[in-house]
């Protein structure tokens, strides 16, 4: 009769501890696939000189991590000018050359075949506008929409 009761003990322990594995290998899944950072690529210009955002649609994830790198091909000079949507992310650093940024960053100017990578958090959930103010260049069309949304 006492052997009864332990056997029930252990089937109830070891039962406990699989379910109890199971959460943490669960919440570990979870946590590293929160931490993987979302690369995107945009163009501003092209080597045509067209003046343009390729792509001009962008979409972000509230919560989660990204790295836009920002690339001008173009013989022009360009502004990645998007403030408001500057104001809805936490950026970790932008990197360009051999230099870090951190702090609130609001438009990045790319100088002709110059490079930038801008790394954040997107947080509220919106659409923003994207433009150049250079004079001429948002008139021509280089201009594009950026939204952070929920899932």
């Amino acid at each position: 009769m006492k052997i009864f009761p332990k056997i029930i003990r252990c089937i109830y322990l070891i039962s406990l501890l699989l379910v109890c594995f199971g959460f943490i290998n669960t919440n570990a899944a979870e946590a590293a696939n929160q931490s993987v950072v979302t690369e995107i690529t945009v163009s501003l210009g092209n080597e045509a000189n067209e003046l343009k955002f390729e792509p001009n649609h962008l979409e972000f994830e509230a919560g989660k991590p990204y790295k836009l790198r920002l690339i001008n091909p173009s013989a022009q000079k360009h502004y990645f000018t998007a403030k408001d949507f500057a104001d809805g992310i936490w950026t970790s650093k932008v990197e360009a050359g051999k230099v870090e940024i951190k702090g609130a960053i609001h438009e990045l100017e790319l100088k002709p075949k110059a490079e930038a990578e801008w790394v954040f958090i997107a947080l509220k959930p919106g659409s923003y506008t994207l433009r150049c103010p250079i004079a001429g260049h948002t008139e021509a069309g280089m201009t594009g929409k950026i939204a952070i949304v929920t899932h």
